[in-house]
């Protein structure tokens, strides 16, 4: 369980590091299922639902950006969310009845593996309140030089930059923007099995894998069970339609149990739209949509 210490920083800076979030096995578990499922990757000539390509991918040494929701790829990603540590920070932060949004597991690839240009998750899917977070657990060292996550302490209590780049939502805010303060950012480094936490409105990013190691973390995106997603966003489960949303519902509810009463929260609200030519990953839509880089 976290400390009220813990939970008051949190609460001030948006952001958290926990160390020791899972158990050496579990570590070792994941690691042995994430380098299984970048092996599978060497034949994939294209990017598609289970893979994110980076440039240079080839069979001979696959690269990727990210592994899609590896909690359907294999299901010890779903038990490690709801029966960990991980289970136990959810529930001290978001509270008994929790809901899984996506998750994702990033393979930033050695010698140059793709940057995420800054922005705030909840300008990708904004709720009817903003008890959102997403966890960010370790699966290797992350140091300065293998492209660590940034964030802005406290942006997660100050306005949503603008997102778009020539009118279209590029999933990325423009590094000229006044509001965005790159001084104050912290980096968050840490060894495998440590857990960053952030709000879902801190202004975050991440530069390219300059090292000749690779780095992976497994992303989980989750809100408050009262917390409802506004139409609009690109999250799959708005195609799906009432009954499999239901269904679908039901099969993301983390711990506790679904809510029908959403909690209407007065938060900013900017939809994220037009989308991107590419809206398949945050890789994908930040480059098709011509967003400005802040890593040169």
């Amino acid at each position: 369980m976290l400390s009220a210490d813990e939970r008051a920083f949190y609460a001030e800076h948006g952001y958290l590091m926990v160390e020791n979030a899972v158990t050496p096995d579990q570590l070792a578990c994941a690691q042995a299922i994430t380098r299984e499922l970048i092996e599978r990757s060497r034949h994939v000539t294209e990017s598609n639902d289970a893979y994110d390509l980076d440039a240079g991918h080839s069979p001979a040494t696959p690269r990727l950006t990210r592994i899609k929701l590896p909690h359907k790829r294999d299901p010890f990603f779903w038990d490690l969310l709801r029966n960990s540590r991980i289970t136990e920070v959810l529930t001290d932060l978001l509270g008994p009845d929790t809901t899984l949004l996506t998750s994702k597991l990033n393979t930033k690839a050695p010698g140059g593996g793709a940057a995420v240009e800054w922005h705030q998750d909840w300008a990708f899917y904004p709720h009817t309140n903003d008890d959102l977070l997403a966890f960010g657990l370790m699966l290797e060292d992350v140091t300065e030089e293998n492209g660590p996550l940034m964030v802005i302490p406290g942006t997660h209590r100050g306005p949503i930059l603008d997102h778009r780049v020539n009118g279209v939502f590029c999933g990325a805010i423009d590094p000229s923007d006044p509001l965005f303060e790159r001084n104050r950012a912290v980096t968050l480094t840490g060894k495998a099995g440590s857990m960053t936490v952030h709000h879902a409105r801190l202004l975050h990013g991440s530069a390219p894998n300059r090292s000749d190691r690779a780095r992976m973390i497994l992303f989980y995106e989750i809100a408050r069970a009262d917390a409802w997603p506004i139409l609009g966003s690109n999250s799959y489960f708005h195609a799906l339609g009432q009954r499999r949303f239901w269904d679908d519902l039901q099969e993301r509810t983390i711990t506790g149990s679904p809510c029908l009463t959403p909690r209407l929260e007065k938060v900013p609200v900017s939809m994220p739209l037009p989308p991107a030519p590419d809206t398949s990953s945050i890789f994908r839509m930040q480059g098709s949509a011509g967003a400005k880089s802040a890593f040169g």
